[in-house]
């Protein structure tokens, strides 16, 4: 192969599961990194879901962006591995965690971080929506409302974590915290500009962006777990 030219990249799978509880998605991350980092020859994988309501912690988060004690709340709060600060899941909101070798991409946080921010950039764009970036900080803005939060973790330059988008979810849960530890600029939703707006739609359109935005095919399947994590659950 000539020096200039790149090896195609593998087929990324893509796996929309609904509503996951959020330490039952953190574990299938976790034994997906561990695969891969194992056997870097395996495939990619990105799972989109999303979660019961939950508050969860990056792992230098500052409780001070939490307004309520975590022993007085029906929601549980979890600190995890990833970086950023506090947010919210609950269901209407679509989570992408994709589990990435970068050495087939490139081995740079930097960039990986605004390739997240292109795919909602990307699908936002489809349904006739401005996102934007705000310089010095992570995630994407419509109309000065934040409607997407990016944290990651990456060991081995192997990804977890990922994006959360805002589509149609109940917004007041973020009430009881400073989302992203970000005071001055309100958390939104797509729905607020796009009424009626399909979360099917959205999981799906998150999937092609995704491929186009990282380069790489990618095939999906509904309501279906990866492999390596279906044939460990009996």
């Amino acid at each position: 192969m000539p020096q200039n030219l790149k090896a195609p990249l593998p087929t990324c799978g893509v796996y929309h599961l609904g509503i996951v509880p959020y330490r039952q998605a953190w574990g299938y991350q976790q034994q997906l990194h561990k695969c891969l980092v194992a056997d870097p020859t395996l495939s990619d994988q990105l799972l989109l879901l999303e979660h019961h309501p939950v508050y969860t912690l990056g792992t230098g988060s500052s409780l001070a962006h939490v307004k309520f004690a975590s022993t007085q709340s029906s929601h549980e709060l979890i600190r995890t591995e990833r970086g950023g600060e506090v947010t919210y899941h609950c269901p209407g909101q679509i989570v992408g965690y994709p589990i990435l070798n970068l050495h087939r991409y490139r081995l740079d946080l930097h960039w990986y971080l605004r390739q997240l921010e292109a795919v909602i950039i990307v699908v936002l764009a489809k349904y006739g929506v401005q996102g934007e970036r705000m310089s010095g900080l992570t995630g994407v803005w419509v109309e000065g409302y934040k409607v997407a939060a990016i944290g990651i973790k990456v060991k081995r330059w192997v990804t977890m974590h990922g994006f959360a988008l805002n589509v149609c979810p109940d917004l007041t849960g973020f009430k009881q915290i400073v989302p992203c530890g970000i005071a001055d600029r309100p958390v939104g939703s797509l729905a607020q500009f796009v009424p009626n707006i399909s979360l099917t739609s959205v999981y799906q359109d998150l999937a092609i962006a995704f491929g186009q935005v990282m380069g790489c095919p990618v095939t999906s399947q509904i309501y279906s777990l990866p492999p390596l994590i279906a044939g460990t659950i009996q």
